[in-house]
């Protein structure tokens, strides 16, 4: 994930500084859509005084910012401003330009999803599917616990998880927290292996995108957090990268952490945004990241992608033999083991959506749902509680991961990037990396 930070560029994006409930002129030709973008900036600001987690990044016109924590705009005020935007983004001539059409269709679907996020915080009710529709242009398939609970049994017929010679009756979710346990990385070596796993994914990625000369990011240890890692951006090329260490590690989160959240995840994605199209192009729409919006599902499903991007299957499994499991003290001569189960508990990954799609409707508690996620899930106890924590501050949020990733990997494929295609792979991705391209564009 990444979250709400503030940073100011070297110059404003776009001068003036009209207050935001203003109405905006009926946009002509030439006007385009920079006076709605402004306004819709200057919105979602307004947002983030009544939702916190609202405004994920900010690196605009510092002033909009201060207007907005003066103004304090009432929601009711917000959402018809966000209507009003859209009514007037629909009288925009169409543009010719397909990129101009996109930034068209990406304004209003975040107009129309910040509208949504009102009514959730005036309390309206929507089902986890209703939710993920309106805030995030998609809604994720629906699985039964027949289909987990076959897995479930695929799983134990293999007996990978049984000590060999012997018997064992315990909860296969019982016997995987304990095998999982030799895989741990030990925290006074977390740095260094998350490290090594940054290095490569940065030289690999940096083999196929044009990056800024000056991009970076560093690196924080936290605690008390409801997720694994977080990508604060800052703007100027530059993020901050959080890694909660509330739960163990397990060597294959060093990679994980390292694509998904710096290269080429969330630090490449912000900053090919802001190099490509907010400076490139000056659309200032996107100096601002609104969290619970469609844009966080291609932000997050670039960010799972791009693991396999930056290293394929067996690339991935010789640098982190030849390099992470000595680094982290464990023995490389159980990584294949390690490896096959890992393939077989992929297979589980929408297990979370179903946990978080009876929470958000009610049919299932919160102590239900960590149980559901021990079962099918095969989760330990704490890491159970930690998702279920997480679902209920950032509900439908948990199909950006793997619908997202499904959604982007479809979409990329399509265009001929395949993995028998790596180099129109990467090229693809890019491509997807610095448009405005939203959920509805990737079916």
């Amino acid at each position: 994930m990444q979250m709400k930070t503030i940073a100011v560029l070297a110059a404003p994006l776009i001068s003036g500084l009209a207050a935001f409930a203003q109405p905006t002129p009926a946009a002509s030709p030439a006007q385009g859509m920079d006076p709605i973008a402004e306004r819709y900036v200057k919105l979602v600001l307004a947002m983030g005084q009544h939702d916190p987690d609202y405004v994920d990044a900010y690196y605009g016109p510092p002033a909009w910012k201060s207007k907005a924590e003066a103004a304090k705009a009432p929601l009711a005020t917000i959402a018809q401003s966000a209507e009003d935007l859209r009514g007037q983004l629909s009288k925009v001539p169409p543009p010719k330009e397909e990129i101009e059409r996109l930034r068209r269709e990406y304004l209003a679907k975040q107009l129309s999803a910040l509208e949504a996020r009102v009514r959730l915080l005036h309390g309206e009710k929507m089902t986890f599917d209703q939710q993920s529709q309106a805030l995030y242009d998609a809604v994720a398939p629906t699985y039964s616990t027949e289909h987990f609970q076959k897995l479930i049994d695929e799983i134990e017929a293999t007996g990978a998880l049984k000590p060999a010679g012997a018997s064992d009756h315990r909860l296969l979710a019982e016997r995987y927290a304990d095998w999982r346990k030799a895989f741990i990385v030990p925290k006074d070596r977390l740095d260094a292996v998350f490290q090594l796993a940054i290095k490569e994914c940065r030289a690999r990625t940096l083999a196929h995108l044009h990056l800024p000369p000056d991009e970076s990011f560093t690196v924080e240890y936290v605690t008390n957090k409801p997720w694994g890692g977080y990508n604060w951006y800052k703007g100027h090329f530059r993020s901050v990268i959080q890694v909660n260490t509330d739960l163990p590690t397990y060597i294959d989160r060093a990679v994980d952490l390292a694509a998904h959240e710096g290269y080429p995840g969330h630090h490449v994605y912000n900053t090919l945004l802001e190099k490509n199209l907010t400076r490139g192009r000056g659309w200032v729409e996107f100096s601002v990241y609104a969290l619970f919006s469609p844009q966080s599902l291609v932000a997050e499903g670039t960010a799972n992608f791009g693991r396999e991007v930056v290293l394929t299957k067996p690339e991935r499994r010789k640098f982190e033999k030849e390099l992470l499991w000595p680094a982290a003290g464990l023995d490389p001569a159980r990584a294949d083991e390690y490896y096959a189960v890992q393939d077989l508990m992929i297979k589980l990954s929408y297990v979370g959506n179903e946990a978080a799609r009876q929470l958000i409707d009610g049919k299932i508690d919160a102590h239900a749902a960590a149980a559901w996620m021990e079962k099918y899930g095969l989760q330990d106890p704490d890491r159970a509680k930690k998702f279920v924590q997480f679902a209920q501050h950032y509900g439908s949020y948990v199909i950006n991961y793997n619908y997202g990733e499904d959604l982007v990997r479809q979409y990329i494929e399509k265009q001929d990037g395949t993995p028998d295609h790596p180099e129109k792979r990467w090229e693809e991705f890019g491509k997807l990396l610095s448009s405005p391209r939203l959920p509805s564009g990737l079916r």
